[in-house]
């Protein structure tokens, strides 16, 4: 059996924490995903965690309604801090030491990302949230989640979603949809499938990073998309066979 990832950079997105509301953080959904990464973390691996502010606010929505683009993204970043402390919060009522690290200075509630602190907190078992994006307007969370986990050298970015992988359609608007197990990340491109924005897809690809989507909504998935389970979830692959 392949050796478990050591260190990991999950990817949520902000409409996850929304379950079945229709606005806000679901506490149920935040429970949840606490629950996944302190199981995942007591196997002794290496967490982080970037999670977007859809749930909260779009700036790319609010450019459309008139807004100015720049403004409605440092918005959006804003809307990502406040799912992090939640989920800071969600962590550490289950015992999870966490560092919360902000791509814009914020000291109250927050240290600044350091790139040789966060590994640091890495090494001493703690999980890491990186909030606020990179600290730029028109770059997505998927960018930041890319960036983040080139910096810190994890093993793998895990995106997690609501639905078991990559498809060649949307499997929720067609139920003959073909899930992948593996895919090029030559073959995502040229279907345009939506894994990530293509800022955030082509840092991946020239840093050989691999990409796994799966449900992230389905308990221990996680833990086996970890453990390398390769029946969990789509693994975009970088080198030709």
């Amino acid at each position: 059996m392949a050796k478990n990832y050591k260190r990991i950079l999950l990817k949520l997105s902000g409409e996850a924490l929304l379950g079945e509301q229709g606005h806000g953080i679901d506490a149920k959904m935040l429970a949840h995903y606490a629950d996944e990464i302190k199981q995942v973390q007591n196997h002794g691996i290496e967490v982080s965690v970037v999670i977007g502010g859809g749930n909260i606010f779009r700036g790319i929505k609010g450019a459309t309604e008139g807004m100015d683009r720049v403004q409605g993204d440092y918005m959006g970043m804003l809307a990502t801090m406040i799912n992090s402390m939640a989920l800071q919060d969600a962590l550490e009522r289950k015992g999870v030491h966490t560092r919360l690290m902000s791509a814009i200075r914020m000291e109250e509630i927050a240290e600044p990302y350091i790139r040789r602190r966060a590994v640091r907190h890495l090494e001493k078992e703690r999980v890491i949230i990186f909030g606020a994006g990179t600290g730029n307007p028109y770059f997505t969370t998927d960018t930041a989640a890319s960036l983040r986990a080139i910096e810190i050298e994890a093993d793998v970015i895990l995106k997690g979603t609501r639905v078991n992988g990559i498809y060649d359609s949307d499997p929720e608007k067609n139920n003959d949809a073909k899930k992948f197990d593996t895919i090029s990340g030559d073959e995502v491109l040229q279907r345009r499938l939506n894994v990530m924005d293509l800022t955030a897809f082509t840092l991946c690809r020239d840093n050989k990073t691999p990409i796994i989507v799966f449900n992230v909504n389905k308990a221990g998935n996680l833990l086996k998309v970890v453990n390398k389970d390769r029946s969990i979830g789509t693994t975009v692959v970088w080198d030709k066979k």
